[in-house]
């Protein structure tokens, strides 16, 4: 997913833009909508050993890869963080991301709070959002909406979702906290913050 790869030759270093919340609560609505909306911005790729999903295709939002092939990546040093989610490996290749961001490109990364606490220690400049549910009730319901995982599966999410919220809040790895009621308004908001981070408001 990206908007433009045409950058002007005297841009400046581009923005990486960490965008994190519990599963279900839109986070992948929101970078799908700083794609289209900002300039000269692309999409950052994980790499994941989870299996795929109805409609998804490799390469696009996720590189799939078995738990082998991710641990080898991982001793060679290729990804800028690295997380384990319900029993699953992803991480974020390190290549793409700095490439892009030489460009003057911004960078969108849909991650975990343990991959956020990563980047934020090694790129302290770079603009941190976690996005939060107005409820955990809401939370349920966007889940169950998605019919994409069992029961046992779904529990295991929103029993996750709390923990992750408490290590955010604590860690200090987040610049900024967004409760996501309505998309639409939520999306000007993240809009207007990376662009005020950015001294492009």
């Amino acid at each position: 997913m990206s908007n433009s790869s045409a950058v002007p030759s005297d841009r400046r270093q581009g923005n990486l833009i960490v965008i994190s919340g519990p599963s279900g609560v839109g986070k992948t609505s929101i970078c799908e909508a700083l794609l289209t909306q900002l300039p000269d911005t692309v999409w950052s790729v994980s790499v994941t050993t989870r299996r795929t999903r109805a409609g998804e295709e490799g390469g696009h939002c996720y590189e799939f890869a078995t738990r082998e092939e991710f641990e080898a990546r991982e001793a060679a040093g290729e990804f800028l963080e690295t997380a384990e989610y319900i029993g699953q490996r992803y991480g974020t290749p390190r290549k793409p991301v700095e490439d892009a961001l030489a460009r003057g490109q911004n960078v969108v990364m849909e991650i975990d709070v343990q991959g956020g606490m990563q980047v934020a220690a090694k790129i302290p400049d770079s603009v941190r959002l976690f996005v939060l549910s107005p409820d955990m009730e809401s939370l349920r319901a966007r889940l169950e909406g998605r019919k994409t995982e069992a029961a046992e599966q779904l529990a295991k999410r929103l029993a996750k979702a709390d923990g992750e919220i408490a290590i955010a809040r604590d860690s200090g790895a987040y610049q900024h906290f967004v409760v996501n009621d309505c998309l639409e308004t939520t999306i000007e908001e993240v809009k207007a913050i990376i662009n005020k981070e950015s001294g492009t408001a």
